[in-house]
């Protein structure tokens, strides 16, 4: 398989909606009802393969509480996931299920996370894990205080399993993030299906 074929299949993979219904059902107290939206855009946006992403609770779709650009690269094994903020959030909120709205993109707004690309390897195959960037870089506010972002994702065919913490830059200590365990989702669409090598060019 060639490196760009390998790409391909880690797209298609990561393209998709994805939903922990039945953990929020199962266990109601410690985990909400959360959507992850994972659409890719039109190789014309970013010039290259890019993606959209945003998470929202199931019951405020259209006030998602993350939102990002995304530019796929590779570099070696490493399928490095770019992440970008970008300005009017609010425009693009609700784009996860109405991809229309990604036209009203300003790509001029788009300025990279320093620090909070995520970098994937396949330790099975169709299955991929990421990570944050090595460095502890990926800066995060949380309740006035500046914390350091782990974030930890296993994705395949089926399955999208999420773990993030925020820790003390000075002290290392855990100052955020789940006390029960990662959420854990399962794929409701895949998004990827007219993906094509033309996509990455």
């Amino acid at each position: 398989m060639s490196s760009k074929e390998a790409l391909l299949r880690f797209a298609k993979i990561l393209a998709g909606h994805y939903s922990n219904f039945e953990q929020s059902q199962d266990n109601p107290k410690d985990f909400a009802h959360i959507n992850i939206f994972f659409r890719p855009l039109p190789w014309e946006t970013l010039k290259g393969p890019g993606f959209y992403s945003e998470q929202s609770y199931d019951h405020d779709l259209w006030s998602p509480y993350r939102q990002g650009i995304h530019r796929l690269t590779q570099i070696e094994d490493v399928f490095v996931v770019e992440n970008f903020g970008f300005a009017d959030s609010i425009r693009l909120a609700g784009a996860g299920q109405r991809p229309e709205l990604l036209s009203s993109l300003n790509v001029e707004s788009l300025k990279p996370r320093c620090g909070c690309d995520m970098h994937f390897h396949e330790v099975r195959t169709g299955c991929y894990r990421g990570e944050v960037e090595p460095g502890h870089k990926c800066l995060v506010p949380r309740d006035g205080q500046l914390t350091y972002l782990i974030s930890e994702v296993d994705v395949d065919s089926t399955t999208w399993v999420s773990r993030d913490r925020g820790f003390d830059p000075e002290t290392h200590a855990q100052k955020w993030g789940s006390e029960h365990g990662p959420l854990k989702f399962k794929r409701v669409a895949s998004l990827g299906d007219s993906l094509n090598l033309d996509w990455l060019r």
